[in-house]
C-alpha cells in the first residue's frame, strides 16, 4: 500500500476517534448547568427599612395675617433669632389707635355715669329710709288717736288729722321705694352701658394689637413672605398676603419621611436610625423614630387617602414617620432634602445567606424531579384558579450543592439585611448552595447535574473597547 493511502485512512481515523470522543464529552455535559457557589455562614444582620423626606423642626409656625391693613416695617430678616413676644412687623394702626382712644373717653363717660346713678340711688334709699321713719311715728300717732276718739279725749278734727297724716306717710314711703327701685335700675343700665364700653373697647384694642405681630414662640425667621407696603388679609389658606412668615424652632429638629406600606408595619417607635442629608455629604446622623403616621398618605398627591376622593384607587400609598436626630449640627435648615435608614431589626451571630440565593419551586416540580417525572410547560393561557392554586403549592428553599448535583432544600427565613436574609431552619452552617447566576437559578431543576464555576464575570467586550 502507498504511504500517502496509508496516510488518508490514519488521518481519517483520527477524525473519527476524535469525533466520539467530543460526542462523548457533549453528551456528559449537555444537561449539566454552570452554576456559582457559595457557603451558609454567620453574620451579623441589621434589617433595615429606607425613606427619603426632609428635614423639618418639631415646633414651628406659620404665622398668618390676623386683620387687614398695609404692612409699614418689618422687624427682622430671615435667619433672625427671636425670643416669644418679639416684635416681627407692624400695620398701619391709625384708624384703630382712633378708635380706642374714642372708646376710652366712652369708658370715662359712662365710669362718671355709674357714679351718678350710684349717688343717686344712695340717696333714694336715705329718703326712703326717712320716710320709713316718717311712717312709723305717724302710725303710732294714728293707733293713739283712734283709742283717744273712742274715749272722747280728742274732737273729730284731731281724729282725721291724725288719719290724713298717716296716710300720708303712708304713700309717701312707696312712693320712695319705688324712687329707690328706679334709681337701681339706673345704676344697673349704667353698670351694662360701662361694661358694654369695655367689651367694645377690648375690641378695638384686639384690631389694635393685630396691628403690630409678635413671635408667638422662640426660634429662627425660616422664611418671609411680604415686603413693606404689602397688604395683610385675614389667614385664609391658599389667600395671597394671609401668609406673612414662618417661625422655626431648631432647638429639636426631625426628618419628616415617607415609608411605603410594605415596609410600615415593621417600623416603631424608639427604632434607632442612620440619616444622611443630601446638604452635607459623607457624615451620617444618628437618630430614633419618635412617631409613627396612622393614616395613609396617597403617593401622588400628598393626600390622606381616607379624605380623598380616589381613596378606592389602587395608587401607591405612603406612611408619615417623625425621625428626631439626637446631636444636629447648627448649620441644618429646614427643608433640606434627606434619607433615613431606620433599624427595624438587628442580630447577631445567626446563619446568613445572599437574598439572590433564595429560590421558588412548585411542590409538583419537587415531586416530578423526586420521581424522575419530567413536567410539562404550563401555558400562560391556564385558568386563574388553576394558577392561583400553583401559586399557593410555591415552596421557599435553597439549592444545595451534593454529589455534583443541586439538590432543592425547603427553608424559613427571618430578618433581611442590605445583601443577606437569615435562614432559621433547612441548612447547616458551611453548606455549599448555588448562589447564581439570576438565569441558573430561575431555570435549575431540583436533582440537576451541576458545574462550579466561581471566577470573575468577563468584561464585555463592547464595554472594554468603548472605555
Amino acid at each position: 500500500m502507498k504511504i500517502w493511502k496509508k496516510a488518508v485512512i490514519g488521518g481519517a481515523a483520527l477524525i473519527v476517534v476524535a469525533g466520539i470522543v467530543w460526542y462523548s464529552v457533549y453528551k456528559a455535559n449537555q444537561d449539566v448547568v454552570v452554576v456559582q457557589t457559595g457557603q451558609v455562614s454567620k453574620e451579623d444582620l441589621v434589617s433595615l427599612v429606607t425613606a427619603s423626606g426632609e428635614i423639618r423642626p418639631k415646633n414651628y409656625t406659620n404665622v398668618l395675617g390676623e386683620g387687614i391693613g398695609k404692612i409699614t416695617d418689618i422687624t427682622v430678616k430671615e435667619g433672625d433669632h427671636v425670643k416669644k413676644g418679639d416684635v416681627l412687623l407692624h400695620l398701619e394702626n391709625v384708624q384703630p389707635g382712633a378708635d380706642v382712644q374714642a372708646q376710652q373717653a366712652s369708658i370715662d363717660a359712662a365710669i362718671a355715669a355709674m357714679r351718678a346713678s350710684s349717688s343717686s340711688y344712695d340717696a333714694s334709699v336715705a329718703t326712703a329710709a326717712q320716710r320709713q321713719s316718717d311712717f312709723e311715728k305717724a302710725k303710732l300717732d294714728w293707733q293713739r288717736a283712734q283709742m283717744s276718739y273712742k274715749e272722747q279725749l280728742i274732737s273729730k278734727q284731731d281724729y282725721d288729722a291724725a288719719k290724713a297724716a298717716f296716710d300720708g306717710a303712708d304713700a309717701a314711703v312707696k312712693s320712695a321705694k319705688a324712687q329707690v327701685d328706679q334709681a337701681l335700675a339706673a345704676r344697673e343700665q349704667a353698670r351694662s352701658n360701662l361694661d358694654q364700653s369695655r367689651a367694645v373697647l377690648r375690641h378695638t384694642q384686639d384690631v389694635l394689637r393685630k396691628t403690630t405681630y409678635t413671635a408667638p414662640i422662640d426660634g429662627t425667621v425660616s422664611y418671609i413672605e411680604v415686603r413693606v407696603g404689602e397688604n395683610v388679609v385675614p389667614g385664609i389658606q391658599g389667600t395671597a398676603g394671609s401668609f406673612l412668615m414662618t417661625i422655626s424652632d431648631m432647638s429639636v429638629v426631625t426628618t419628616e419621611v415617607k415609608v411605603d406600606e410594605t415596609d410600615i408595619v415593621n417600623v416603631k417607635q424608639g427604632q434607632p436610625v442612620d440619616v444622611t442629608i443630601d446638604a452635607i455629604p459623607g457624615k451620617t446622623f444618628k437618630g430614633h423614630v419618635s412617631d409613627v403616621g396612622q393614616l395613609a398618605i396617597l403617593r401622588t398627591s400628598g393626600q390622606a387617602s381616607m379624605t380623598s376622593t380616589n381613596a378606592n384607587t389602587q395608587e401607591a400609598r405612603d406612611f408619615k414617620v417623625i425621625v428626631t436626630l439626637d446631636n444636629p449640627p447648627a448649620t441644618l435648615r429646614p427643608g433640606l432634602s434627606a434619607t433615613a435608614k431606620i433599624q427595624t431589626a438587628q442580630k447577631q451571630n445567626v446563619l446568613s445567606v445572599p437574598i439572590q440565593a433564595l429560590a421558588e419551586r412548585s411542590q409538583k416540580e419537587l415531586d416530578e424531579a423526586k420521581n424522575g417525572t419530567s413536567s410539562s410547560v404550563t401555558l400562560a393561557a391556564s385558568n386563574s384558579e388553576a394558577a392561583a392554586a400553583s401559586a399557593k403549592e410555591d415552596i421557599q428553599g435553597l439549592f444545595l450543592i451534593r454529589n455534583g448535583k443541586a439538590q432543592f432544600v425547603p427553608v424559613q427565613t427571618g430578618i433581611s439585611g442590605t445583601t443577606d436574609i437569615e435562614i432559621t431552619s433547612g441548612v447547616n452552617e458551611g453548606d455549599t448552595i448555588v448562589t447564581g447566576s439570576y438565569k441558573a437559578l430561575r431555570t435549575l431543576k431540583p436533582g440537576a447535574s451541576v458545574k462550579i464555576d466561581n471566577s470573575a464575570p468577563k468584561a464585555d467586550e463592547s464595554s472594554s473597547s468603548s472605555s
